[in-house]
C-alpha cells in the first residue's frame, strides 16, 4: 500500500505542469487512496491478500460525486460482500442535508417558500441559486429514493411496526396537512430494516391499504406481529392485507387515551395500577391482573375500566411472542427516533413546495438511518431469540403461537 501510494504521488508530481486541475486531481487520487486504505483495515486484508485476519471479500465500487471547494471529485467507494463501509472523510449525515439545502433551494426558485425559508437561503448564503442545479441535485436525489422505496425485501418479517407523522405541504394552491407513513420491519435474521415510506392526504383506509400492498408486492410476507396506534383506517388496512398476523395496539397510545378517561389528581395512581399489567412474568399472569384491575376501577372509573377490558387481547398480543422481544414488541417506540429525526428535518422547511420535495427529504434520511443499522456491531433481536420465534411457531403452529382467533 505504501509504494502505491508513493507511485500516485509520483504520477501527480509529472502532471503538475500540464494540468490546470492539479489541486483537484490530487485531492481525488490521495482521498481514493485513504479509503482503500481504510477498508483494508475493516476488511483484515489488502487486495489479494490471504490473512486470518480477514473478515469479508471486496465487492466493487459505487460511483459518488463529493462536492469540495476545489470543484467535484469522483469517488469510487468500496463496497462489501458482507456489511457495509463509509469513508470516515465524509459526513454520514450527507445526503440528509444535501436534500434539505435542495428542498430549500426549490421552495426559493419557486417562489412559494415561507419567511423561514427566505431567511435560510440568506443565512446559508445560497445566492444566485440556478433552476437548472436544483433540478440537477434534485434528480440525483430522487434516484437514489426511488430505487430505496423500490428495492425487493427478501426473506421473512415476523414483526412490522407502523406510524405516521402530518406535516405541511402545498399542492393546488392550497397548504394541506399530509401524513407521511413509515414502515420498520425485522427480518428472521433479527435485523432491523426501514421497509417503505409514502406520503398521503390522510390516514384513511384506501391509502393504509394500498401502502401495505406495495410492501407486499415488493416482497413482504409472514407477519406475524404488526405494531401500531389504535387508528381504524390502519386497523381495517392490517386486516384486509395482513389478515394472518396478530395486531398489538401501542401500549404507550393506549396509556393516553386511558387516562384522559380519569381526572388529573387519580391520574398518577391509575397508571401505576395499569403498569403492575405489563410487569407480570407471563401471558396468563397478564390476563388474570388485568381483570383485578379493571374491577377495581370499575367503582370510581367505569369508562376507564370499559376501555381496559375492550383493549385486553390487543394490548397484551406481544406477551405469546418469546420474553427478550417484550420491551421493543410492545409500542411504537422503537419508531420514534426515526421519526423525530424526520421531524427534526422538516421543521427547518416548514412547508414544503410540493409532495416531491417532502419524499425527498424524508427518504434520504431514511436511507442514511438505513445505513446506520446495516453498519451496527449487533442486530436488534439475537439470531438464538429469534430462532426460539420460529421452533414456537412450529410446534405450536402460528395461530396458537400468537393466541388470537382466525380474523
Amino acid at each position: 500500500m505504501a509504494t502505491d501510494f508513493r507511485m500516485a504521488l509520483e504520477e501527480l508530481l509529472d502532471k503538475r505542469g500540464a494540468s490546470a486541475d492539479f489541486l483537484r486531481d490530487s485531492l481525488e487520487r490521495l482521498v481514493q487512496l485513504l479509503m482503500e486504505i481504510e477498508v483494508s483495515s475493516q476488511i483484515g486484508a489488502d487486495r489479494h491478500e490471504r490473512t486470518p485476519e480477514r473478515v469479508t471479500h471486496r465487492n466493487g465500487y459505487r460511483e459518488r460525486a463529493w462536492e469540495t471547494r476545489v470543484g467535484t471529485i469522483n469517488l469510487r467507494i468500496p463496497k462489501l460482500r458482507q456489511g457495509s463501509y463509509f469513508p470516515s472523510l465524509l459526513e454520514p449525515r450527507r445526503r440528509a442535508e444535501k436534500a434539505l439545502v435542495a428542498v430549500i433551494q426549490e421552495a426559493y426558485i419557486l417562489g412559494v417558500s415561507t419567511r423561514k425559508v427566505d431567511e435560510l437561503v440568506q443565512a446559508l448564503g445560497m445566492t444566485g441559486i440556478s433552476k437548472s442545479e436544483v433540478s440537477r441535485v434534485c434528480a440525483e436525489l430522487d434516484e437514489m429514493v426511488q430505487e430505496f422505496r423500490n428495492r425487493p425485501l427478501t426473506g421473512r418479517y415476523p414483526y412490522l411496526w407502523l406510524d405516521a407523522k402530518y406535516i405541511k405541504v402545498r399542492e393546488g394552491g392550497r397548504v394541506l396537512s399530509m401524513a407521511l407513513v413509515v414502515a420498520v420491519g425485522v427480518k428472521e435474521t433479527g435485523e432491523r430494516e426501514v421497509l417503505g415510506f409514502d406520503v398521503g392526504l390522510s390516514e384513511d383506509g384506501p391509502f393504509w391499504t394500498e401502502f401495505l400492498r406495495s410492501l407486499v408486492r415488493r416482497g413482504l410476507k409472514d407477519v406475524l406481529l404488526v405494531i401500531s396506534d389504535a387508528h381504524e383506517g390502519l386497523k381495517e388496512a392490517i386486516r384486509k392485507v395482513l389478515g394472518g398476523s396478530s395486531w398489538q395496539r401501542c401500549r404507550v397510545h393506549f396509556m393516553r387515551n386511558l387516562l384522559s378517561q380519569v381526572p388529573k389528581d387519580a391520574k398518577q395512581m391509575v397508571a401505576a395500577f395499569v403498569r403492575t399489567i405489563f410487569a407480570q412474568p407471563d401471558k396468563a399472569a397478564a390476563h388474570a391482573q388485568l381483570a383485578n384491575v379493571a374491577d377495581s376501577l370499575e367503582q370510581r372509573f367505569p369508562k376507564a375500566a370499559e376501555m381496559l377490558r375492550e383493549a385486553e387481547e390487543d394490548i397484551l398480543a406481544y406477551m405469546a411472542f418469546p420474553g427478550e422481544h417484550w420491551r421493543q414488541l410492545h409500542s411504537t417506540n422503537p419508531l420514534e427516533r426515526l421519526m423525530r429525526e424526520i421531524g427534526r428535518r422538516t421543521d427547518v422547511v416548514g412547508i414544503f413546495p410540493n409532495r416531491a420535495a417532502l419524499i425527498r427529504l424524508a427518504g434520504a434520511v431514511l436511507v442514511e438511518q438505513q445505513d446506520e443499522w446495516i453498519a451496527a456491531p449487533r442486530r436488534y433481536f439475537s439470531q438464538e431469540s429469534m430462532n426460539k420465534l420460529y421452533r414456537s411457531e412450529e410446534q405450536l403452529g402460528t395461530r396458537e403461537l400468537l393466541g388470537v382467533p382466525e380474523r
